[in-house]
């Protein structure tokens, strides 16, 4: 059947969000049965989803969902920056960070295991929407905090998310220490959290850089001066040593302090991290599938 209309066209791929001439050719192949046709462009979907597996996807969300003290954070992943505006993909990322909150799912493959609107399970409705965008799509990392205290939530750009647990304190305390961990990602919560082998190559860099007169002083004074400067870089890379980043003339340890709270619980997700990246020729891409190169 060749006779295709083009409301007919336009109807399915307003239902599938297929392109134009994938939706036209379901139709021929399947004698402009619209719901055989949707049928057939899932199934291709899928396949095409198959080959897409091995592709890097290292762009995406970080969504949050919260609620009665418990909250979640999960990464969802697709190919280009493109597509994280796209709303399906929103509305999809969004749900899943709901999924995952009432799932009760600590772990990702919990989470693509459990149900999802519509869908048999998160991983199946992810593969139906690989055949509506085109890319691969995968729920990549999560994260949940449990506690009977505050919980900080801070999302910056949809590509950072963080979540904070406090031990008293206040909600919006939580939350200004999340937005600190956003900003300056310290890799250690407390000094007694920092690595003693990071604190003796520290110690060792310290006396390389002194001066043969600093290094001819009496040992104690020496281990004053080391001690020192490992106090200052251990407070560089500890959140609770750091300079607050919403009043500088404290720190995030006096900032908890001052309201009587202290961290239970820390995570810091930004999208697409330990992902290498494969860097594209766009120019390149572009003519070889005109193929002129």
């Amino acid at each position: 059947m060749s006779n295709i209309s083009a409301q007919l066209v336009k109807e399915l791929r307003e239902r599938s969000g297929a392109g134009m001439m994938e939706c036209k050719k379901a139709l021929v192949e399947n004698n402009g049965d619209i719901d055989v046709a949707m049928e057939w462009l899932r199934k291709s979907g899928l396949a095409k989803a198959d080959k897409k597996a091995s592709r890097v996807a290292a762009e995406g969300r970080i969504v949050a969902a919260y609620k009665d003290g418990a909250a979640v954070l999960v990464e969802v992943n697709c190919e280009t920056d493109f597509v994280t505006k796209n709303p399906d993909f929103v509305k999809f990322s969004d749900t899943v960070a709901d999924v995952a909150l009432k799932s009760g799912a600590t772990d990702v493959a919990a989470l693509n295991a459990a149900a999802y609107p519509g869908a048999a399970s998160v991983e199946e409705a992810a593969k139906g929407l690989v055949a509506t965008i085109g890319e691969k799509i995968e729920v990549r990392r999560m994260a949940r905090v449990q506690t009977d205290g505050k919980i900080g939530s801070y999302i910056h750009g949809g590509r950072i998310g963080v979540l904070v647990a406090l031990k008293g304190g206040s909600e919006e305390l939580a939350k200004g220490v999340a937005m600190h961990v956003a900003a300056m990602n310290p890799p250690y919560v407390r000094a007694e959290d920092v690595p003693a082998d990071f604190i003796a190559k520290e110690k060792e860099i310290a006396l390389s850089q002194m001066s043969d007169k600093d290094k001819a002083k009496p040992a104690e004074i020496l281990e004053k001066i080391i001690s020192g400067k490992i106090n200052k870089i251990v407070s560089e890379v500890t959140l609770l040593g750091q300079a607050y980043v919403l009043d500088t003339n404290t720190t995030v340890g006096e900032a908890l302090k001052k309201e009587g709270a202290d961290v239970q619980q820390v995570v810091r997700l930004a999208v697409g991290e330990g992902i290498e990246k494969v860097e594209e020729d766009f120019h390149a891409e572009v003519m070889k599938q005109a193929g002129l190169a």
